[in-house]
C-alpha cells in the first residue's frame, strides 16, 4: 500500500478527489486506510496509467514541471538502438536532464568490479526528507530505470545494494521483493550499486519488441522483473530439482497439476518463459562453477547442457559481456 500512496501522494495533498480512479482500478477509498494492504499488481498498473492519463504527468506531479505524456516512450526509442546496456543508461542520463530537471542521474565507477547508479536532487524537492512525494519519486525513478534495463538486455540484472536517501519507510519490507535485500536509509542521494560487467551486456530487443512493449506502458514497466514472481518461482524450482536432465513444457503443467496453457501464460504475464528459467539456471550455476570451482570451461559448460563449447562461449558472452576465462581471472582478482 506504501507504493499506492505514494504514487497518489501529490494529487492527495492537492485534495484531487481519487475515487474514481480507485474504481477503475479495482480499489476502494478505504483501501487506503490500510498500510499493510496489499494491491494485486494489474490493478496497481492499471491505477498508473489512470493516473498518468488524469494528470497527463508521467512524473504523477511529483517535479517542478510535468513529464510529459509520452516520455517514457520516447526514452524507450532512444535508447533500443543502443548496442549495450552501458550505452543505453548513458543515453537515458541524458535524455532524462532534458524532462527531469529535478533529479540528476549518473553512471560512475566505484569499488573493483562495479559501478554506481547515482540519482540526486539539484533542487529539494519537498522541504521534509521522508515526505511521500519525495520517497516515491526516488523509488518510482530507480523503479523505471532498472525494469528498462532488465527490459533491454533480457534478464533480470541484480542490484548489488541500494542506498536510499530517507529514512525506512513502513513498506521497506517490500523492497527486497522489487529492487534488493540489500537496502539502507539515510544516505544523502540515492546510490544503487550493481557488477560494472552487466554494462557490457548487449541489447537483445528491436523495434519490434519494443512495440509490443509499450502496449500498457508505463504502468507495463511495474509488472516485470519482480522477485515475487510465483510461477516462476515455482517452475525454476522443478527445473533445478531435474537438473542437469531437462524437463519439458508437459512435465512441468503436470507436476504442477495445470495445464500447459496456463503455464505458458502465467510465465509470460510474469515476464518469462520456460526457455528463459533454463538458460537462467544454466547461466547462475556455470557462473558458480567458475568462482568456486579448478573445473575446465569445457566441462563447466557440458555439465550445464552444452555439447558445444562454441555454443558455449556464446550464451556465456551474452550474458556476462566477457568470455568464460576472462570472467574467471577477473572474478580471481576482485
Amino acid at each position: 500500500m506504501g507504493f499506492v500512496t505514494g504514487m497518489l501522494s501529490a494529487m492527495a495533498a492537492r485534495r484531487i478527489e481519487l475515487s474514481h480512479l480507485l474504481a477503475r482500478a479495482g480499489l476502494k477509498p478505504a483501501d487506503l486506510d490500510d498500510p499493510d494492504g496489499r494491491v494485486p499488481i494489474h490493478s496497481y498498473a492499471e491505477l498508473y496509467n489512470l493516473t498518468v492519463a488524469e494528470l497527463q504527468d508521467e512524473g504523477f506531479a511529483l517535479f517542478s514541471v510535468p513529464v510529459r505524456v509520452g516520455a517514457f516512450e520516447f526514452l524507450c526509442r532512444s535508447v533500443i538502438a543502443s548496442q549495450s546496456l552501458g550505452e543505453a543508461l548513458d543515453r537515458a542520463c541524458r535524455f532524462l536532464r532534458m524532462v527531469l530537471p529535478d533529479l540528476a542521474v549518473t553512471i560512475v565507477p566505484a569499488a573493483a568490479g562495479t559501478v554506481e547508479l547515482q540519482i540526486a536532487e539539484t533542487r529539494p524537492l519537498q522541504r521534509q526528507r521522508d515526505d511521500p512525494r519525495r520517497v516515491f519519486a526516488f523509488e518510482w525513478l530507480l523503479r523505471w530505470l532498472h525494469g528498462l534495463s532488465c527490459w533491454l538486455v533480457n534478464r533480470d540484472l541484480a542490484l548489488n545494494s541500494v542506498s536510499f536517501p530517507y529514512d525506512e519507510p513502513p513498506h521497506a519490507g517490500d523492497y527486497t521483493l522489487i529492487y534488493t535485500s540489500k537496502s539502507t536509509f539515510g544516505s544523502r542521494q540515492l546510490v544503487a550499486s550493481l557488477n560494472s560487467n552487466l554494462l557490457q551486456l548487449p541489447v537483445q530487443r528491436d523495434d519490434e519488441a519494443l512495440s509490443e512493449f509499450l502496449q500498457g506502458a508505463p504502468g507495463k514497466i511495474v509488472t516485470l522483473y519482480r522477485r515475487d514472481r510465483e510461477m516462476v518461482r515455482r517452475v525454476r524450482d522443478l527445473v533445478a530439482k531435474s537438473f542437469p536432465d531437462s524437463v519439458s513444457l508437459d512435465e512441468v503443467s503436470r507436476r504442477l497439476h495445470v495445464s500447459s496453457r496456463t503455464v505458458e501464460r502465467r510465465l509470460h504475464e510474469e515476464g518469462s518463459s520456460l526457455r528463459a528459467i533454463k538458460n537462467a539456471l544454466r547461466r547462475d550455476i556455470a557462473l558458480a562453477r567458475l568462482e568456486k570451482s579448478d573445473e575446465s570451461v569445457a566441462r563447466i559448460a557440458s555439465n550445464v547442457g552444452y555439447t558445444d563449447a562454441s555454443a558455449f562461449f556464446r550464451a556465456f558472452t551474452s550474458w556476462t559481456g566477457t568470455s568464460p576465462s576472462a570472467y574467471r581471472r577477473n572474478r580471481a582478482l576482485e
